[in-house]
C-alpha cells in the first residue's frame, strides 16, 4: 500500500467513526426532545404555567437560543461531560419549547409529519454524504434564504398573515432540506481530518456536527408540520 492509498484510508476510516458518532448524538438528543415534548404536553400545569403569558415563552425562546449559541461558540473549550450535558440539556429544553405542537396537533398529522421529515432528511443526508457536487454555494444561498424567512416570521408576527405563514412554510421546507444536504458534506469534510486517536476532540466535534443536523431536522418537522398538520 503506498503512501496515498494509505492515508486514503486512514482518513476513511476517521470519517467513519465520526458520522456514526454524530448520528448517535442526533439521534439521542430526537429522543430528549420527543420525550420532553410528550412529557410537557400532557401535563396540564406545565403547560398553564409555561404558555399562559408572555414572559415565560420569551425566556424559554431566549434560553434555547442562547444554550445554542453558546455551545457552537465555546465547543472546544468544553470538557467531554460539559459539552455532552449542555447538549441534552438543550434538547430537552427544545423538546418543552416544542411540548404545545403535541397538544395542538392531532397525532397522527405529528406522526406523518416526522416520518415525512426523517426520510427528506435521510434522503438528503445521504446525497450531501455520497454526491462529487461542491454544495458551498447551494448551501450560502440557502442559509441567506434562511434569514429571508427568520425577518418574514418576525414581520408577521404584526401582520398576522395566512398567505405570508404559508409562504414561510413552504420556503421552510425548500430550504432546510438543502441545508441538510450542505451541512452533511461540510461535516464530512470535517470528518476527513478528524482525530481519531483524540477521543476529546472526536467528541466535541461530533456534538457540534449533531447539533446541526439536529436543527435541520427540527426545523423541517415543523415547518411540515405547519403545512400540512391537523390541528385538534
Amino acid at each position: 500500500m503506498n503512501y496515498d492509498t494509505q492515508a486514503r484510508t486512514y482518513a476513511g476510516a476517521g470519517l467513519s467513526v465520526y458520522m456514526r458518532q454524530v448520528y448517535l448524538w442526533m439521534t439521542a438528543a430526537l429522543g430528549v426532545t420527543a420525550a420532553a415534548a410528550v412529557f410537557t404536553a400532557s401535563n396540564p400545569a406545565m403547560l398553564q404555567a409555561i404558555f399562559s403569558s408572555t414572559m415565560p415563552i420569551i425566556i424559554l425562546a431566549v434560553a434555547v437560543l442562547g444554550l445554542s449559541i453558546f455551545i457552537s461558540a465555546r465547543i472546544h473549550t468544553l470538557s467531554s461531560g460539559t459539552a455532552t450535558g449542555l447538549f441534552l440539556l438543550y434538547s430537552a429544553l427544545m423538546g418543552v419549547f416544542l411540548g404545545p405542537t403535541l397538544y395542538v396537533y392531532t397525532s397522527a398529522s405529528v406522526a406523518q409529519a416526522f416520518l415525512v421529515t426523517a426520510g427528506t432528511f435521510g434522503g438528503m443526508s445521504l446525497y450531501g454524504m455520497v454526491t462529487k457536487r461542491d454544495l458551498t454555494g447551494m448551501g450560502n444561498f440557502m442559509i441567506m434564504g434562511l434569514w429571508g424567512i427568520i425577518l418574514a416570521m418576525i414581520v408577521n408576527i404584526f401582520l398576522g398573515s395566512t398567505a405570508v405563514d404559508l409562504t414561510i412554510s413552504v420556503l421552510g421546507v425548500i430550504i432546510f432540506t438543502g441545508l441538510t444536504a450542505y451541512d452533511t458534506q461540510k461535516l464530512c469534510q470535517m470528518g476527513m481530518t478528524a482525530p481519531e486517536g483524540d477521543s476529546l476532540a472526536m467528541r466535541r466535534g461530533a456534538i457540534l456536527g449533531a447539533l446541526t443536523l439536529y436543527l435541520d431536522f427540527i426545523n423541517m418537522f415543523i415547518m411540515l408540520l405547519r403545512l400540512f398538520g391537523n390541528r385538534e
